[in-house]
């Protein structure tokens, strides 16, 4: 087709502004892990949308942050800024609420990127009045030159159809990417250990979700019953019980939260056996953030 658009889009933002649930609103499925809390997402992932007139990849990337102290942040920062290399538009994520300092780091950052980007202004509905916007929106357009600015609710999708009218214009023409049907370029266990990885950040309180990983070790997929085998590495000796819970009962319920959305990713009933084990400073550590899939600096 003459006029078929094709292209990647890079999304970035600070953490926690929502980047992840608009990749999945506009994608249609859920291929990244969304919680509430910070640096959620740690891995580039692309989320592809494809349509009879286009193919959008978008790249969820982890939140930017200007303080990165331990080598997963750096691994985090990188992922992040290396996809705005290959990016054929860039959406600057930002909340509704105010600009931040955190936005300002990220608009540094997207200093010497040459492609359009595009201001996306991000949980609208929480904006109280929502006269206040008004004055955000112009002095967001003071602060760089935005191919657009489009406010959206991610959550509940409002407007998000003219944010992809948005994308669409400024996209090239060219060939499909990817088939048809294919949703996300991660693989099975890479998305088994992100649905347990979510489970883990929403049951437990405070740091202790920054300290843990999740290493899938086997996956036996039979006709009607999955058997998945998972260590959860944390980075102490002391958070391992608080993991486990007394008796087992938080692990245990964390388990069953995640069991029920693995059967609904892989299509079958799920047998999921987890261990916690210590891993001394692992965020820390190249080799082991090589082990969990991470570009590490040696």
């Amino acid at each position: 087709m003459a006029d078929f658009r094709s292209g990647f889009v890079a999304v970035v933002g600070r953490p926690n502004v929502g980047k992840s649930t608009l990749v999945n609103a506009l994608v249609g499925e859920k291929v990244s892990i969304v919680t509430a809390k910070p640096q959620t997402t740690r891995q580039r992932i692309l989320g592809i949308r494809s349509r009879a007139d286009s193919q959008i990849i978008f790249v969820d990337t982890p939140g930017l942050h200007a303080t990165a102290r331990k080598l997963i942040n750096r691994a985090m920062n990188r992922a992040a800024t290396g996809s705005l290399v290959d990016a054929d538009l860039v959406l600057f994520v930002i909340e509704g609420q105010q600009w931040r300092g955190g936005d300002s780091h990220v608009l540094e950052r997207l200093a010497g990127v040459r492609v359009p980007v595009v201001l996306v202004v991000n949980k609208v509905d929480l904006v109280r009045p929502r006269s206040v916007l008004l004055p955000l929106l112009e002095d967001c357009q003071k602060k760089r030159e935005f191919a657009a600015i489009v406010p959206v609710c991610a959550q509940s999708g409002d407007n998000l159809e003219t944010l992809m009218t948005v994308v669409l214009e400024h996209l090239p023409t060219g060939a499909q990417l990817y088939p048809q049907e294919m949703r996300t370029d991660r693989g099975r266990d890479f998305r088994i250990g992100e649905v347990l990885r979510e489970k883990l950040m929403a049951a437990l309180d405070r740091e202790l979700p920054y300290g843990l990983a999740v290493e899938i070790l086997a996956v036996d997929q039979g006709d009607s019953l999955v058997r998945i085998a998972a260590q959860i590495l944390v980075a102490k000796a002391s958070q391992r019980p608080i993991v486990i819970g007394r008796g087992g009962e938080t692990l245990k319920a964390i388990g069953q939260a995640a069991r029920i959305d693995l059967e609904q990713l892989l299509g079958r009933k799920v047998f999921l056996q987890t261990h916690v084990r210590v891993r001394r400073n692992w965020a820390d550590d190249a080799r082991s953030l090589r082990q969990l899939g991470y570009d590490a600096e040696s």
